[in-house]
């Protein structure tokens, strides 16, 4: 990129890059101790640009997703993987073909006992790309973003709306909590409300109503983009 003059770069980091956080909501200059590779690769990457920006004076914007859902509003394109680990399209997926659902951990520090976690829209998150890219190319400075609703939905908050919104019966089976998943991971969305004049236009509801519509048009997990 410097050889051939790129000057800007928009990175999609991750919430990962945090680790289990001193306190919710998260912010962007709260302790970074990421605790898989997935978060750590995030994390040095935004240290090398931080560096590259220093050096040569390549801006950049770093996104923090935090757990990036829905799918079209239409049901056109959605997300689809051979193994899903995701929360809401796995319990979606298994709903519709009547499979048992597991879900890991009852005995968080929670209000109910299952993990919280900040969802964004799809759309939203798009829309976050589009106004970073506009920033970068009028000039801005390098920053990072969180990139959320900036509320924690639990497991069971989750599992309820995809009952209000499906119909469907759903055959929770609660297992032991996973090694190095925290309580509550949500993020606070101030300075990029600030910065970006944004507001995310989606919530859970928006994000499981199309999630649906997705799966139930494409239950062999493609679609024509």
């Amino acid at each position: 990129m410097v050889k051939n003059k790129v000057r800007n770069l928009i990175l999609s980091s991750s919430a990962g890059v945090y680790g289990n956080p001193v306190k919710v909501p998260i912010e962007e200059n709260d302790p970074k101790n990421p605790l898989n590779p997935y978060g750590e690769t995030k994390y040095i990457m935004e240290r090398m640009l931080e560096d590259y920006d220093a050096a040569y004076g390549m801006k950049f914007v770093s996104l923090r997703y935090f757990n990036a859902a829905g799918a079209a509003l239409d049901g056109s394109i959605g997300e689809a993987h051979p193994e899903e680990s995701h929360l809401i399209p796995n319990i979606i997926k298994k709903a519709l073909k009547g499979e048992e659902i597991e879900i890991f951990g009852n005995d968080y520090q929670t209000p109910d006992g299952t993990n919280v976690r900040d969802y964004i829209h799809v759309l939203d998150l798009v829309e976050t790309h589009s106004i970073a890219m506009q920033k970068l190319l009028g000039g801005s400075n390098s920053n990072f973003y969180n990139i959320g609703i900036g509320q924690g939905y639990s497991n069971k908050e989750v599992i309820q709306m995809v009952k209000s919104v499906t119909g469907l019966n759903l055959n929770i089976k609660y297992s032991a909590r996973r090694a190095g998943d925290a309580d509550a991971l949500y993020a606070s969305i101030d300075k990029i409300k600030k910065d970006f004049a944004w507001s995310p236009k989606y919530g859970l509801k928006e994000i499981v109503e199309s999630a649906y519509l997705w799966h139930k048009s494409h239950p062999a997990g493609y679609g024509v983009v």
